[in-house]
């Protein structure tokens, strides 16, 4: 892909794509390539250091996703439920003043 394609992809502007593969090109984890076809463009690719660097990064976002969605128990449940109905009732009174 090229640095544009991945900016407007990204939704950020060109400067600071610029600045964002030169930050990760700097840490070996992207390179960059003149594209053979068209000579203005930059075809970003990732290096082996930056496909070992991904999967560690899903790893740790599954990890902590699992950790987030994960029910609680004992006290930790019964405070959250306390705390749910609170918010719940809160809920509730504030439909009732404004109806």
């Amino acid at each position: 892909m090229s640095q544009r394609e991945a900016a407007g992809k990204l939704g950020i502007d060109h400067t600071t794509m610029v600045a964002l593969v030169d930050a990760l090109e700097g840490k070996k984890l992207i390179e960059r390539r003149r594209s053979p076809p068209d000579r203005r463009k930059n075809i970003v690719r990732l290096t082996p250091a930056g496909r070992e660097r991904l999967r560690d990064a899903e790893f740790a976002r599954q990890e902590m996703e699992r950790r987030f969605l994960a029910p609680p128990s004992g006290p930790d449940a019964g405070c959250l439920v306390h705390a749910l109905r609170s918010l719940l009732g809160a809920d509730r009174t504030s439909r009732r003043s404004t109806s």
